[in-house]
């Protein structure tokens, strides 16, 4: 998964036309550090659907208030530059991020 920060986000998910997974995560977050491990073996299956990235609030707490992440874990996918779905909380479950995925990828 690549790692995206202020300098990279617009280059690596915004000016991409296909679908792009953005993982916005924290190191403090409990869930998001669950969640970690499922999402990377997500992205090791359908890393050929949809680009996966993570992105740390934590460094980079104006971009994802720019991108309107008000909580933790939040999941979304983003297609020309347009966050087309999210999920936030407790429904970002690896299920749930399955089916946006087989919804929104490639």
């Amino acid at each position: 998964m690549l790692e995206v920060n202020k300098e990279n986000f617009e280059a690596e998910v915004l000016a991409v036309p296909g679908p792009v997974l953005v993982d916005f995560w924290s190191t403090k977050c409990e869930p998001c550090v669950a969640l970690v491990p499922e999402v990377e073996a997500l992205a090791e299956k359908y890393g050929d659907k949809i680009k996966f990235c993570k992105l740390n609030v934590l460094e980079n707490r104006r971009l994802s208030i720019g991108q309107k992440v008000l909580g933790l874990p939040t999941i979304a996918i983003y297609k020309g530059g347009e966050k087309v779905a999210e999920l936030t909380k407790d429904d970002a479950t690896c299920a749930n991020i399955e089916a946006m995925i087989k919804e929104h990828g490639r």
